[in-house]
Parts: C-alpha cells; structure tokens; sequence
C-alpha cells in the first residue's frame, strides 16, 4: 500500500506486523495498536513503524460463521484475535498452528516441522518427529546419550571417547603443571643465582675494583670485569675437558672469550675474607703491567666465590712441562735454555724495581714460567704475589710457596722479599742444567731437594758428573761453570748473600752475547765480528753488565723446538705441592 504519506515496506505474517515508512515524515499516533496482556504493538520513529494488523474487524467467532471470507483456509491453521485496549477497536488474524509453519492463507501451506532436525538437543535420547510435535524416547540398550554429539553413543565408544577426552585433559593438566613448576623453578633459581653473584660482588670488593679501573684510563682500556656468564659461556660452563692445569693456588681452564680471543681462566681456592683488599690491589696494579715477559692479564670475575682471573692464552706449556717430559730427551737446546732464562729473569726484575710498586712473586717455578706461540717466555701465576711499597725491604707473612723452590730464610723466619724470588730463580737454574726435577729421589729411595743435591755436588764432584748430557753436548765448559756457579750464588742461605734479579738477569745476557758473538765468529770462516756487548767478569761485575737487543737473541731459538712440542699441551702442569 502507498499513498502520498505513507508506504509499506514488510508485511509479517507470523506476527501480524505491518512496517510502514512515513514519506511526510509524520507520526500518526492513531496507528497506535495495542493488544491485552501484550506489550505496545506500535513501534514507530519519524520515518518509520511497525504496527499491529488485522483481516478484518470482525471476532474469530463472527468470521468462522462466514466460510467463504473467513481468512484462516489452510489446515493447521488458527485464529487470532486483535484488540486494542485504547479506542476499542477489535478484530482477527491467522496463523499457523504450533508445530507447523508456512502461510495460514493459503490453503495446505502450513507444513510440519521436523523438530529433530531443527532444534538439535531437544531429546536427551532418540527423538521421533510427529504431525506437528515430536516425542523422545530412552537411548536404546548399550548406549548413553552423550552431551558432547548430541545424540546417542554406544557406551565402549562413549568410554573411549571419554577416555580419551579425559587422559589429553590430564596430560595437559600434567604437562602445564610440570612447565609451569620448571618455569618458577628456573626463574627462582635464576633470581637466587643474581642474588647470590651481586653478594660475592660486593664482598670481592667488585665496587673498589671498578673505581681503581676507571680512574686509571690506560687501565681501563686493557682490564674488563667479566660477567661470570661470558667466562661459563668461554669454557662450556668450566667443563673438565677445559682444563688445561693445575697449580697449588687453583685450576686453570681454557676458554674463547666471545671476540673470539683465547684466555687462560684461573679459579683460585678459597681465599681468606681478609686477603680480598689485597686481592684487588693485586689485579689493579698487574692491569697496568706491560712487560713482553709477563703474562697478560685482561680482567677478572668478581661474581663468584673466589675472583676469577682472566689472562692470555699461552699455548706452549711451561718450561716445566718441556724440561721434564717423557721424552727421552729435552727439545729445549742451550740456546733457548739461556734465552728463556734471561727472559724470566728480567720479567722478575721489572716486577721487584721497574714497576710502579714493587711486586714479589713468591712463587717462581718452572712451572710458572710459559712458552708462547713463538716459544717467547712468559711469568704467569701471580697467585701468591705480594705488593710492596718501595720504601720497605720486606714483608711478614705467612709462608707460601712450592717444595724444592721455597726460600729457607723466608721459610724459617716468615720475612719475604725480592731475595726470595732469586732464590727460587736458582732452582730453575739448576733445573736447566741437570734437567731433573725440584724434588728427586735418591738412590735410596729418599726424596731429596734439587737444590741440596746441586750444592753438595758443586762443592764435592766435578760438574761434568752432575750436568745433564745434552747440556754437555751443547754447552762449552766455561758457560756450565757460569751458570753453575750463579745459580750457587741464587742458592745462598743468607739472603744478602745473594744476587738481585737485575744483577742475575744481566750475567744471563753476557752469557747470550757470548754465544751470539761465537756464532757470528764460526760463520765468519773465522773472522770476529764485534759483540754486540762488551762483556764483564762474572763473579764479580754484576753492576757493569747490559742487555743486549731483545729482537736479535730471540733469533737463538732452536728449530727443534717447534717439532717436539705440540701447540695444544697443557698450559700449566705444577707438579709441587705447596706449603
């Protein structure tokens, strides 16, 4: 229907609503409709409504009496009455009965509805569809209704289902609970591990170290503190197959740092609370050490129970691991046993009276003394160092060293100075030219100090009895005389007896000097070249002595030593035990 006010957008027939647009945009309140016990039927807004319809105005009862214009001509189908409760109006409707639907005006067109189909779940067992209803009846025998599918299930089935159902829920149950145990344990763990690294931070004196680093510019370009998370990832958290050494002050790892330099890691024992301040004291002043004879020291780790310390790689063992291996001679020829020496000896010389403070390192061995890539020495373990200022001679401390190498007036009277140090240097003197190690078993099974061994044989048998062959084969007897006899010297018990690392340093320079010169000499068919020093006496002009050029005898070193001994052994092998 439309006029020039209104038109009719939708009729519904099961509802008996009529939807009209107002093209006036007028409301007309007397399309108003309403229906007892019913909410308003007029819904309307300025440009549309939706009201109530009727056939005709007439009753159900008045429009059955007249077959022939009664509306409702389909079966299953009903009347409806319309009334509004405002201005008295009444009248009927149709539709189509329950349980049926389609249009009740047109004659057969209320078609049944199969409720089970459409309202799936309305049985709570097997649903049968009648002529306008349904009906349900029980599940048949050795079935169950199941919730889930709706519909009835045999019970082994429904079980497994169900078992199913119930074993992945319990799984994943399981399965989160585990994960999320883990997942707090692993942070819980993590948090304690933090807690505790920042509590040996602070008690390593982690703070102290940073200001002494930063406050010294070229110190804090060479010296890092490391994370104890980059050092485990170096080492494979500090797997067994890194080690490469073990010493009396603690256990030495290979790692590659993740710049991809090689570091030689050093866990310390355990050191006294008290021994910390020293401790950093110790890292502070190495970190500005540079000496071509001194091991390199990049940092330390202060997040463990004991600072780590973080040092050059070298990879060629120590003098020790070369002098004493079970080969059945030393690969080491008399060239590079002078060279090696000389080296070590002025790397001592530089610690007791070059450097800044005065560094006693109470601990020089063979062992300690390491052969880089180009078999260049280098004095490494400053474990047990002492740091002394330079106006004092000595320091009283407990006594700490190695047996064979151990000062006897430092350990009688517990006073440490720089003579220790040479006296310790004697022994591996000795060590060069009898090639045995510090401590020896006799012949009677006794074990017995190389150094008592030496002293006693210096004094009562020719050399030529007690120096290692190949030491005789390759050195001239003047040069074993010199050597024996500084390193008797080194020996002496009384502390002033003995010669300072700089005295001993330069006397194993001449000795270089000597054999350059009579090297130059041989390959000269005979002709004399000039020395690059003149050299003194040595018994008694220590202080007129002066090295040579370092670049030029490090040509002395033998090939042979680059076929004997591998690249990748060990970087410490201590064989002393300490006191």
């Amino acid at each position: 229907m439309e006029d020039d006010e209104h038109q009719v957008t939708r009729i519904n027939i099961d509802d008996g609503l009529v939807d009209i647009k107002y093209i006036a945009s007028q409301q007309l309140d007397f399309l108003r409709i309403y229906i007892r016990e019913e909410p308003d039927l007029y819904m309307g807004s300025w440009e549309t409504s939706s009201a109530q319809w009727a056939v005709a105005n007439l009753t159900c009862q008045e429009a059955q009496l007249d077959k022939s214009r009664y509306a409702c001509v389909s079966i299953n189908s009903e009347c409806l009455v319309v009334n509004s409760t405002m201005n008295g109006f009444y009248g009927y409707r149709c539709k189509c009965s329950s349980g049926f639907q389609g249009n009740p005006y047109v004659q057969n067109s209320c078609q049944d509805i199969d409720e089970c189909k459409t309202r799936r779940g309305i049985c709570k067992g097997v649903c049968h569809n009648t002529v306008g209803s349904y009906s349900c009846n029980k599940c048949p025998d050795k079935t169950d209704y199941d919730t889930t599918t709706m519909q009835c299930n045999s019970i082994k089935r429904q079980n497994i289902f169900l078992g199913i159902i119930i074993g992945l829920s319990s799984g994943l149950g399981v399965l989160i609970l585990i994960l999320s145990a883990v997942f707090i344990t692993h942070r819980w763990k993590r948090y304690i591990q933090r807690k505790l690294r920042r509590k040996y931070f602070r008690k390593n004196q982690g703070l102290l170290l940073e200001q002494l680093i930063s406050s010294d510019e070229s110190a804090s370009d060479r010296t890092k503190i490391f994370t104890v998370k980059e050092l485990q990832k170096a080492t494979n958290n500090f797997h067994q197959t890194r080690i490469v050494g073990h010493g009396g002050h603690g256990m030495v790892y290979k790692g590659i740092l993740s710049d991809q330099r090689v570091v030689a890691i050093k866990k310390s024992k355990v050191i006294e609370e008290g021994e910390i301040n020293q401790f950093i004291n110790e890292v502070a002043i190495l970190s500005q050490i540079n000496h071509r004879n001194i091991v390199k020291l990049f940092g330390c780790c202060l997040e463990t129970e004991v600072p780590l310390l973080v040092y050059d790689f070298i990879p060629n063992g120590s003098l020790f691991g070369i002098l004493h291996s079970d080969s059945s001679s030393s690969c080491l020829s008399w060239d590079d046993c002078i060279r090696i020496a000389a080296e070590a000896a002025g790397a001592l010389s530089y610690l007791h009276s070059a450097a800044s403070i005065s560094v006693f390192h109470r601990d020089v061995k063979s062992s300690n003394i390491l052969l880089d890539g180009n078999y260049i020495a280098k004095v490494a373990d400053f474990g047990a160092s002492r740091l002394v200022s330079i106006d004092q001679t000595h320091i009283v401390t407990n006594v700490q060293g190695t047996f064979g190498y151990l000062d006897p007036e430092y350990y009688y009277t517990g006073q440490l100075n720089e003579k220790s140090d040479v006296y310790s240097f004697g022994v591996v003197l000795i060590e060069l030219l009898l090639r045995k190690e510090p401590v020896l078993t006799s012949e009677t099974g006794s074990k017995q100090n190389l150094s008592n061994y030496f002293l006693w044989g210096f004094k009562a048998r020719p050399l030529i009895e007690i120096v290692a062959a190949q030491v005789l084969d390759e050195a001239t007897e003047e040069e074993i005389s010199s050597v024996a006899s500084l390193a008797e010297m080194c020996l002496r018990l009384r502390g002033e007896d003995r010669p300072t690392m700089k005295q001993v340093e330069m006397a194993l320079r001449v000795l270089q000097t000597e054999r350059l010169k009579r090297c130059h000499v041989d390959q000269g068919n005979g002709q004399e070249t000039e020395p690059f020093l003149t050299p003194g006496v040595m018994g008694d002009c220590f202080d007129q002595l002066a090295a040579p050029d370092y670049s030029t005898t490090a040509k002395l070193r033998s090939e042979n030593v680059r076929k004997c001994y591998s690249f990748e052994q060990e970087f410490m092998s201590n064989s002393g035990a300490t006191c």
